[in-house]
C-alpha cells in the first residue's frame, strides 16, 4: 500500500501541472490562461488595429492612458459648443441644417474676407448641420483617439492641424469662390495617414483586418466625398456655396505628413528623411497659396 501511495504522487504532481490546476497557472502558459482586465482587452486591439504586428507587443508594454488622448476630446468639444452656439443662441429658421448665422460667422472662412488670418484654420469649428457635425465628431473619435493613445496628442495635434490648413489654402486656390466650414480637413489628415500605414504595412499587420480597414476607409471618403461633390455642384440651395476641396488638401497632408508620423512608432522623426521632405514640401505648398491669395486669387 505504501508503495502504491510513493509511485502515484509523482504522477498526480504531474497530472496537476498538465492540467493547470494549480501549478500551471503560474507556469509558461500564464499569458494564456491568466485573466485579462478591460483596459488590456483594449490596448491589445489598439495594436492589432493601428500597429505592424512586430510592434504590438511593444505597444502594449508601455501602453498607458496617461496623458489621456486629450487633444481629440478638446477639439471635438470645442467643434460641439460652437455648434450648439449658432444652433440655439443664434436665430436660425432651423438647426438641422444651419443657414445665415454660420454664414456670417467671423469663423468662417469666406473668399473676400480672406485677409482675416485665423479663418484659414477657425473654420473647422463650425458645421453646417447635424449630418455635417456627427459624422466629423463620430470620425474623428473613433480614430483620432486610438492614434492618439498610441502615438500621443503631439503627433495627432500636428496631422489634425496640417490637414485643417492644407484644406483651406487648397480651397483658396482650386475653388476660390466658395465658403469653407466644417472639420473635414483634419478629418482626412487622420484618415491619409491611417490609410497609408495600413497600405504600406499590409503585410506586416493582421491580412483580414487590413483588407477590412482598407474596404471601410475607402467606402467612408467615397460616401462623403461624394455627397460633397453633389452638395458643391448639384444642389440649388440659395447661398454660399461649400467648398470640397478640403477633402483633398486634408487627404493629401494626411497621406504625406500623417504617414510619416503615424509609421515612425517610437522613433526619432527628426533623424528621418522623409519627415524632413514631407516638411519641406508642405513649406513650399504654403508659400505657394499665401503668394497665390495675395496675388493671383479671383477672389
Amino acid at each position: 500500500m505504501d508503495i502504491d501511495i510513493e509511485e502515484q504522487d509523482p504522477l498526480a504532481v504531474d497530472l496537476v501541472d498538465r492540467d493547470g490546476r494549480q501549478m500551471g497557472d503560474t507556469g509558461g502558459d500564464d499569458d494564456g490562461n491568466r485573466k485579462v482586465g478591460c483596459c488590456e482587452r483594449f490596448h491589445r486591439s489598439i495594436s492589432k488595429w493601428m500597429l505592424p504586428e512586430e510592434l504590438h507587443e511593444q505597444y502594449r508594454d508601455r501602453a498607458n492612458c496617461c496623458p489621456p488622448p486629450i487633444f481629440i476630446i478638446l477639439i471635438s468639444i470645442g467643434e460641439l459648443a460652437v455648434f450648439i452656439y449658432y444652433a440655439v443662441w443664434k436665430p436660425q429658421k432651423q438647426w438641422v441644417t444651419l443657414g445665415e448665422g454660420i454664414w456670417n460667422s467671423p469663423l468662417t472662412y469666406k473668399a473676400d474676407r480672406r485677409e482675416e488670418a485665423w479663418r484659414f484654420v477657425s473654420y473647422m469649428f463650425v458645421h453646417a448641420g447635424v449630418e455635417h457635425i456627427l459624422g466629423n465628431l463620430v470620425m474623428q473619435l473613433l480614430l483620432g483617439i486610438p492614434l492618439e493613445l498610441v502615438h500621443k496628442g503631439f503627433e495627432v495635434g500636428m496631422v489634425y492641424m496640417a490637414g485643417v490648413l492644407a484644406g483651406s489654402l487648397a480651397s483658396s486656390i482650386f475653388d476660390p469662390l466658395s465658403a469653407l466650414v466644417g472639420a473635414s480637413g483634419g478629418v482626412y489628415a487622420l484618415i491619409g495617414g491611417y490609410f497609408m500605414n495600413a497600405v504600406v504595412n499590409f503585410r506586416e499587420m493582421i491580412p483580414l483586418l487590413g483588407v477590412f480597414r482598407i474596404g471601410v476607409i475607402v467606402i467612408i471618403v467615397g460616401t462623403d466625398v461624394g455627397f460633397a461633390l453633389y452638395r458643391r455642384f448639384l444642389t440649388h440651395d440659395v447661398g454660399l456655396k461649400v467648398s470640397f476641396v478640403a477633402h483633398i488638401g486634408g487627404g493629401v497632408a494626411g497621406m504625406t505628413i500623417g504617414y510619416v508620423f503615424f509609421s515612425a512608432y517610437n522613433q526619432k522623426l527628426l533623424k528621418d528623411p522623409r519627415f524632413w521632405l514631407c516638411i519641406v514640401g508642405y513649406v513650399v505648398f504654403l508659400l505657394f497659396a499665401v503668394l497665390f491669395n495675395i496675388f493671383l486669387s479671383p477672389a
